[in-house]
């Protein structure tokens, strides 16, 4: 558990914790492979949200993903980028929250992602909480937390 003037200070400029869905590049579902290809190396995104066309949220697709589909044992299998579509290949058991301001959960959960993906009651997509933007938090709180509080040894 997180201490409660700790929690107060990383929450100080939560407004820029969660990039919201209007601003974020995604695919969906029922798009082409290539079509996700270029959206994730046009935009140099490692991975993106995929949707669906009522904006729920699928799953997440990366270069990574695509590029691996591609590779056969001695060619590169680029033909498969129109056949298949980002249904096909997405990952679709990336954790998602519905509280971008749960910093304990979401520092938990941003060990091992780069974003995490802000969802509603009924999925659809609200945004992203960024690794970069909890880092900040964290930054400015163990940066500046003796100007608020003094700490004594137990």
């Amino acid at each position: 558990m997180i201490d409660q003037h700790l929690q107060q200070m990383l929450l100080t400029n939560k407004q820029k914790f969660m990039i919201p869905a209007s601003l974020v590049a995604t695919v969906n579902v029922t798009n082409s492979l290539d079509h996700a290809f270029l959206v994730l190396t046009k935009d140099r995104y490692a991975k993106i949200v995929v949707v669906d066309n009522d904006n729920r949220y699928r799953g997440l697709i990366s270069l990574a993903m695509i590029t691996d589909l591609l590779l056969d044992t001695h060619r590169i299998a680029i033909n498969r980028l129109q056949k298949l579509v980002v249904g096909d290949v997405m990952q679709t058991d990336a954790p998602t929250i519905t509280d971008p301001f749960d910093v304990e959960e979401n520092l938990h959960l941003l060990i091992d992602q780069s974003f995490l993906t802000v969802v509603d009651g009924t999925q659809h997509f609200q945004g992203i909480v960024t690794r970069r933007e909890l880092l900040k938090a964290v930054n400015y709180t163990v940066h500046n937390f003796n100007h608020f509080y003094r700490v004594q040894n137990k």
